[in-house]
């Protein structure tokens, strides 16, 4: 089973959410926006990568303003709004002088919220990954975690925040029909460890555990090449954890985007070092889980593009486990 054909003539599926234009918001909504902001927009540009089902748009205002507005109603994902509350409550307390987009008013009002944001002058990284680039990530999100450790202010650990997302294993365990699923959308081999991974996902509390501030959703949309330095946003998801488990989860994102095999550049950095290869194991066979879980569910409203990037993640994923279980 392939997922669809992405667009543009890559290879992988994109990380594309389904966009609303400024124009394309209710009139009531675009005038107390504008009212809010002190001036009318009268430029826009939307950024298609991203999963957030709004708009995501540089703005320019008739004052001369430039900016980056996030805007989303619960009408098109109920979920949607809390996200953009729990980021702009982060952005709000992150030290202003590290490499984060600056948050610089919210909007919020009934089922509407908004964050305004610093525009950054910058692109995301090409795709497929080129190296040049990726060392350059790579090298600013060492940078980033050690800025953030520890956290600067009180936050959830890693399995508070995400606890509800890693159970799948177990799901699909006592189902014959998901098994079936599995084997027909990523082969028999998850199935042949599915004791151990089933074992290995309860431990994800412990596995994670660290002082460090993560962002937990670093991926190639959610970073901006500007010509002195790499920034990083979208941080509703923010968390303490280890900082190597920042990298084990954006590394299958990588590798399902052209990059490198996702152990090579694991055990390559300095974040691995700390990294206790149970505790590794127990984050692969959790992600995995969540990743292959996920991807045979219906999409979520408003997020039609979601399920093939996760089936994609959740291949890379195995892969990288069956490198460390198998030797493959």
């Amino acid at each position: 089973m392939d997922p669809p054909a992405p667009s543009e003539g890559t290879r992988f599926p994109p990380a594309e959410g389904e966009r609303r234009r400024w124009s394309e918001l209710p009139p009531s909504v675009r005038i107390a926006l504008e009212r809010h902001l002190g001036a009318q927009v009268v430029e826009e540009t939307s950024e298609r990568g991203g999963f957030s089902p709004g708009v995501a748009s540089r703005i320019v205002l008739s004052d001369g303003r430039r900016m980056f507005a996030k805007v989303v109603g619960a009408e098109a994902n109920p979920d949607s709004p809390e996200f953009h509350r729990r980021e702009a409550r982060i952005l709000a307390r992150l030290p202003p002088d590290l490499p984060v987009p600056r948050l610089l008013s919210v909007y919020d009002e009934g089922p509407w919220v908004a964050l305004f944001l610093e525009e950054i002058a910058g692109r995301s990284p090409r795709l497929p990954w080129d190296p040049t680039e990726l060392r350059r990530v790579l090298s600013a999100l060492e940078s980033l975690l050690e800025r953030l450790t520890p956290a600067p202010f009180e936050s959830p650990s890693f399995g508070e925040l995400h606890r509800h997302l890693f159970g799948e294993w177990h799901r699909v365990s006592g189902s014959t029909e998901l098994q079936d699923q599995v084997r027909s959308a990523f082969g028999s081999a998850p199935l042949r460890h599915l004791g151990r991974l089933r074992e290995l996902e309860t431990r994800m509390d412990d596995a994670t555990a660290g002082r460090t501030l993560l962002n937990s959703d670093v991926r190639a949309d959610n970073v901006l090449l500007a010509d002195d330095r790499v920034y990083f946003a979208d941080w509703p998801s923010a968390c303490r954890a280890a900082p190597w488990v920042e990298l084990a989860l954006f590394l299958p994102s990588v590798a399902m985007q052209g990059g490198p095999a996702p152990w090579s550049l694991f055990d390559a950095s300095p974040l691995s070092r700390e990294a206790d290869p149970e505790a590794v194991d127990t984050v692969l066979a959790g992600l995995s889980g969540f990743f292959v879980g996920s991807s045979m569910k219906p999409p979520p409203p408003g997020l039609s593009t979601l399920r093939p990037f996760q089936r994609a993640q959740g291949l890379e994923t195995l892969r990288w486990i069956a490198h460390r279980w198998d030797g493959v």
